[in-house]
């Protein structure tokens, strides 16, 4: 199974690739998509969309995990998060309709870490422990792959019959 976990916004948008096999969990790719802050925002939503969409193609994800939108005071701001995430969302489905699953904040961090407020750093660390040494170039990245782990951590039967329709 490969889990592909999205950390998205309207100007970096983390991704993460992991494959399950068995218990074991393999590293299989990540990065930050960076948009520059001048461009057109309907443009980056293309390029978005388009990102979204070749990853799909490239790894033929089975599991799309994100973070859950989260409250924020600029209503502005969240439209714009909202219209990424969906940008990104319609990319990877448009190229294979798979199970979306949303995770709130505190959970991913408290599944990688076992805090909850854990600071973003904490996370990098920890997630060179599940899937070795690695170098993630900003924290979106390192997000990203935190989600898709949450994902992992979670998938079990039990927690599958506690959860609501998230997933």
């Amino acid at each position: 199974m490969i889990i592909l976990g999205i950390d998205p916004g309207s100007r970096v948008t983390g991704f993460g690739l992991i494959q399950i096999e068995g218990r074991k969990v393999k590293y299989l790719h990540s990065g930050a998509l960076k948009l520059a802050d001048g461009e057109d925002f309907f443009k980056r939503l293309k390029t978005i969309f388009n990102q979204g969409l070749t990853l799909a193609q490239s790894y033929n994800p089975d599991i799309l995990a994100l973070e859950s939108l989260i409250y924020v005071k600029n209503v502005s701001s969240l439209a714009k998060l909202a219209q990424a995430r969906g940008a990104i969302l319609a990319g990877v489905l448009h190229h294979k309709e798979i199970p979306v699953c949303e995770y709130a904040p505190n959970l991913i961090k408290s599944s990688v870490t076992g805090f909850g407020h854990s600071p973003k750093e904490s996370v990098g660390k920890a997630l060179q422990l599940f899937l070795g040494k690695r170098d993630f170039k900003t924290t979106d990245e390192s997000d990203a792959l935190a989600i898709a782990l949450c994902h992992f951590l979670h998938d079990t039967p039990a927690h599958n019959k506690m959860r609501s329709l998230t997933c």
